[in-house]
């Protein structure tokens, strides 16, 4: 399947999904979160700000707060993205393509060993990822190759093979919900 027909495909099956189902099914996913070495054994945690039916990270960064962990999130700068460091979200606005992202450009984050949550639409078990198609974490990743990479997904986003490009970047554990 290509690209284009996998993000119909994911789209319609997370649109099909209820409020209560999204939140039900997060819980399920910060909970194996929290129980992975990767998350234990992070200082800080980039961390996506949650769009339409994507699993929620607003308990995830609120847990990894409670922790003792710094916290950053993404921000779209002209085609590049930065992570600035937060520790409330009052610190969040409206920001590219509707997404929610910091207001202020900084502080940006500077730990080279955050462990980064990593958005998309579908997974393999090697980690393999098919993003949004921005290539955003992909370029971020290429400037800091050290980062433990966790992606959270729903089990309809798990196939047994994709086709991915040399630049695409893989994960080193994806958990689902079941």
């Amino acid at each position: 399947m290509d690209k284009k027909a996998l993000r119909r495909e994911i789209g319609a099956k997370k649109s099909a999904l209820s409020a209560e189902e999204v939140g039900r099914r997060s819980a399920i996913l910060a909970e194996k979160l929290f129980e992975a070495e990767q998350y234990r054994d992070c200082r800080s945690l980039y961390a996506y700000l949650s769009f339409n039916e994507e699993v929620r990270t607003d308990p995830i960064i609120e847990r990894a707060w409670a922790d003792g962990k710094r916290v950053a999130v993404p921000k779209v700068v002209g085609k590049e993205m930065v992570f600035i460091w937060i520790d409330s979200f009052d610190a969040l606005g409206p920001g590219y393509y509707g997404i929610t992202e910091p207001v202020n450009d900084g502080p940006v984050a500077d730990d080279q060993t955050a462990l980064v949550l990593m958005p998309g639409l579908a997974f393999d078990p090697e980690g393999h990822r098919v993003g949004y198609g921005g290539g955003f974490y992909d370029r971020f990743l290429e400037n800091e190759p050290d980062h433990p990479l966790v992606a959270l997904c729903y089990d309809f986003q798990m196939y047994d093979h994709l086709d991915v490009e040399s630049h695409d970047v893989p994960v080193d554990l994806v958990i689902t919900d079941t």
